[in-house]
């Protein structure tokens, strides 16, 4: 969309702007106010209304900019998708009577570029139409017989039962690699720009980050990044453990054992202590368990040195959180449990209005459909729960974040409780999943090397950070032992230390299917030979090797894609080629599925071809014995700088820092 075009939004959003600017003023101004107070309520009421209406005009035309900026962005084409148009094609053409015949076209593990398996489920069909079966095998020669000539396809033919075996064209191939090397790596195709919001990490206020916590803040970045490099307009929210009874108790507990915790908090490894010794106190000892209560009413009220004390805490936990997010590259914002107590009483009584709820021996619970577990929204001393904490969240989520797509990144171990969740809530309407999408990204568990939950040897959870300063330090280990202590300087081998370190982590982490365990090992992570991180990083850093080589400018050598093809003559170069083109239907895929893994796998192959053609295919050949540059094969050069390409903007979305020296 042209400029000008979008000038009008942006002039709107301006003016709503400046009416809440005037608005806040006026409000402030009320605020002081005291000649008549019930006048200053009236107007004080209708100022928030108005202004709570112009935030979301405001809201919504931000939006609407952000969207047309978005159909404006360049987009790489989808090899998957060329091809399963021209089968759809083929298919329609071939058996015309089929209302919406299943068009399915994967990539082949073997012997072609793409599979199309479409026959066998038309077999089916028909068989169920007209009564009798058709060979999967004449299926295939029919819709092969209608397959239209293009650029795409070199060739095709029916494999086996019935499959449909398909061949990129050479030249097609080439014309998408001079695509990505002139104009970079950019986001496949979307159906719409939506508003995401990523509920991940969330660890608990007053305790340290352990590895509990490790999957959800990994999993949950490679998700928000997959997701904002294909421009949607991602919120990434930790809904941290900030409030509830716990607080009262160790409030209550600080104030014997700590006299100066209106004034400054213990460290976060002492408020882990405390909190232990509080648990005990409050389980024993029913005269503390009167104070602690006592104290959490006072946090509830807004007690002005309850209220320091709580906030000195929570900014003492911030603090540490932010020290591991900062290592691990995590940007994220803090909406803990305490921003959803004010909307907690409102959604009890929104269901209670809406006939949800039953009372239970003094529980307000709310049943859902084809379930016999309810959800529990209210105690009966008057509390909240998780469960009310969770409805308010998703409510303010989809209501007033305007959300298209909720996604959290909880482990596997609370599948049935945002399941009861998410059917409250459609129950309740404060969703309709034909407009609003809400998954749980669940995950399994890590294991030590003796495939029991991971623990220091005296058996206690293990600190991320104690994790993140072992993994550095064999991380220097491993680059010593590889003698790159005596080749790189000071700086460059801490930054290879750094990337080695997290990057293997986090890549050890993300190449596991997520659902499944994981045996959490060093020795493999940091193993330089298959799948880890450390054998990815070195695919990527012989391309620097290269252009240090023959001193090659990137930049200029971009521009030569103009005139010089990209080389695929010699088969690694095509195999290779062809792998660097499927990049954004891997991306399209780990999106729509949600398996960072799938983009891991990719990363793989694409270090494995790249490695086979680094080994056969001299892009600068240099005289044995006088070290003279004889020959630069430009083409070639241009296929590793596409290959370096997609493999550092592969490691962007995976959360990974690259280097140019390993």
């Amino acid at each position: 969309m042209a400029n000008a075009e979008i000038r009008p939004f942006l002039e709107r959003a301006e003016q709503a702007d400046e009416l809440i600017r005037q608005l806040k003023s006026q409000v402030a101004a009320l605020e002081q106010a005291i000649q008549s107070p019930s006048s200053v309520d009236e107007e004080f009421a209708r100022l928030q209304t108005e202004n709570s209406k112009l935030k979301y005009q405001r809201l919504h035309l931000k939006r609407s900019i952000a969207e047309e900026k978005a159909k404006t962005v360049p987009r790489m084409p989808s090899v998957v998708g060329r091809v399963s148009a021209l089968c759809g094609q083929a298919i329609r053409a071939a058996f015309p009577a089929l209302a919406k015949p299943p068009v399915l076209v994967l990539p082949a593990k073997k012997g072609a570029d793409y599979q199309c398996n479409s026959a066998m489920a038309i077999s089916q069909t028909l068989k169920a139409i007209q009564g009798k079966s058709v060979p999967p095998k004449d299926i295939a020669a029919s819709i092969l017989k209608h397959l239209p000539a293009s650029e795409v396809i070199e060739k095709a033919e029916v494999a086996g039962p019935g499959f449909i075996n398909l061949h990129l064209r050479q030249s097609f191939v080439a014309g998408l690699l001079k695509d990505l090397v002139l104009g970079g790596v950019k986001p496949p195709a979307v159906d719409r720009r939506k508003r995401v919001i990523v509920d991940m990490s969330s660890p608990n206020i007053a305790k340290e980050m352990h590895v509990g916590h490790l999957r959800s803040t990994i999993i949950g970045d490679c998700i928000a990044r997959m997701l904002e490099f294909v421009q949607h307009d991602v919120l990434r929210l930790n809904h941290v453990g900030d409030w509830g009874t716990q607080f009262g108790m160790l409030i209550a507990h600080l104030k014997d054992r700590f006299p100066d915790y209106k004034t400054v908090s213990p460290s976060v490894g002492d408020l882990q202590k405390f909190y232990k010794e509080s648990k005990s106190r409050f389980d024993e000892d029913q005269e503390f368990k009167k104070r602690a209560y006592n104290d959490v009413v006072l946090l509830q009220s807004g007690d002005s040195d309850v209220r320091q004390a709580w906030n000195l805490i929570c900014d003492a936990s911030r603090k540490e959180f932010d020290k591991i997010y900062q290592r691990l590259d995590i940007k994220i914002v803090e909406r803990g449990e305490s921003f959803y107590q004010p909307l907690m009483p409102l959604v009890v009584r929104d269901l209670e209005e809406k006939g949800l709820v039953t009372v239970e021996e003094g529980r307000k619970v709310v049943f859902v459909p084809n379930d016999t577990v309810p959800l529990t929204v209210e105690k009966s001393d008057g509390g909240y729960t998780y469960d009310t904490s969770d409805m308010a969240a998703l409510r303010h989520r989809v209501e007033d974040e305007r959300g298209d797509w909720v996604i959290y990144v909880v482990d596997s171990g609370q599948a049935q409780h945002f399941k009861l969740v998410f059917s409250a809530a459609r129950h309740a309407g404060y969703y309709n999943p034909e407009h609003v999408q809400i998954d749980h990204v669940g995950f399994g568990v890590v294991l030590g090397e003796d495939k029991k939950k991971f623990k220091t040897r005296k058996g206690d959870t293990v600190r991320l950070i104690d994790l993140l300063d072992e993994g550095l330090s064999r991380a220097a280990d491993k680059l010593k032992e590889k003698g790159r202590d005596k080749e790189l300087t000071a700086e460059e081998l801490k930054a290879a230390q750094e990337a080695v370190a997290y990057g293997c982590v986090k890549y050890a982490d993300l190449s596991h299917c997520r659902i499944n365990d994981y045996v959490f090992s060093f020795d493999k992570m940091l193993d330089d030979r298959g799948n880890t991180a450390v054998y990815l990083l070195y695919a990527y850093t012989r391309t620097n090797a290269i252009y240090r080589m023959g001193n090659i400018d990137r930049v200029a050598l971009r521009k030569q894609a103009d005139r010089v093809p990209v080389s695929l003559e010699h088969p690694k170069e095509l195999k290779l080629g062809k792998c660097l083109v499927q990049f954004p239907e891997v991306v399209t895929r780990s999106i729509s599925e949600l398996y960072p893994h799938y983009l891991c796998d990719y990363m793989y192959e694409l270090a494995t071809a790249f490695t086979e053609f680094y080994d056969v295919c001299y892009c600068i050949q240099k005289d044995r014995s006088t070290g003279e540059i004889i020959k630069v094969d430009t083409g070639r050069l241009l296929l590793c700088e596409a290959a370096a390409l997609v493999m550092a903007k592969g490691f962007e979305l995976l959360g990974i820092k690259t280097v140019e020296k390993m």
